[in-house]
């Protein structure tokens, strides 16, 4: 939710797969996010700049902005609006149920479009993501009824689930992000660049017709 090269690689991923479904090759190729907490000890209703974060992290204000500059730069590569000035670091967890409500069977909003929706609330409009009214407006934009979704924030539906999916990407040993888990098969480190993707995915899409 927080990590820049997320979004990154979200796009490089999306022109990746988007080349390889264009080869027809015979398979229908499903995505799904699966929860990573970069700070899991983040203090839940709080937040702050994210440069502070990043200051704190890297050693000092001077590095963290220019890592922030770097990682601003590659996003506009992408055609990626960065405003890290303004972005607020805070708890991700009720993020990661949202997105976790969105891919249950029954739901009627496309997964996709929520974290694209999460990804732009950080990155480029200085949202809260960790304030369930902030985490509502998003859901809402997307096609949930807010006030249902601010009911759900405030249960603890998706809590076990979300908690279960996180010790999954431990015990995976998968220990950053992005990580790209394909056919529970191969893992893909990395925001890689669009052709590497769409090489795997076309592999993947031979081994998968080849077994048939």
């Amino acid at each position: 939710m927080v990590c820049p090269w997320c979004y990154i690689g979200k796009r490089r991923f999306e022109a990746g797969l988007a080349s390889a479904e264009s080869d027809d090759l015979g398979v229908n190729f499903e995505v799904s996010y699966r929860p990573y907490q970069l700070d899991p000890t983040a203090e839940p209703g709080a937040a702050g700049p994210v440069l502070d974060a990043y200051a704190r992290k890297f050693g000092g204000l001077v590095q963290a902005e220019q890592i922030l500059s770097r990682v601003t730069a590659s996003a506009a590569e992408e055609g990626l609006e960065f405003n890290l000035d303004r972005a607020l670091r805070a708890n991700t967890l009720l993020a990661h149920r949202l997105l976790w409500l969105a891919d249950q069977p029954e739901s009627a909003v496309d997964q996709k479009a929520l974290k694209e929706r999460l990804l732009k609330a950080y990155f480029t409009d200085g949202a809260n993501i960790g304030d369930p009214q902030a985490l509502a407006d998003c859901a809402a934009d997307v096609g949930f009824e807010r006030d249902e979704i601010v009911q759900f924030l405030e249960s603890d539906r998706g809590v076990p689930e979300v908690a279960a999916e996180l010790e999954e990407a431990r015990n995976n040993g998968i220990s950053a992000v992005p990580t790209y888990v394909l056919n529970g098969q191969w893992a893909v480190p990395g925001a890689q660049d669009a052709e590497t993707f769409a090489q795997v995915l076309r592999k993947m899409a031979a081994k998968a017709t080849e077994s048939e």
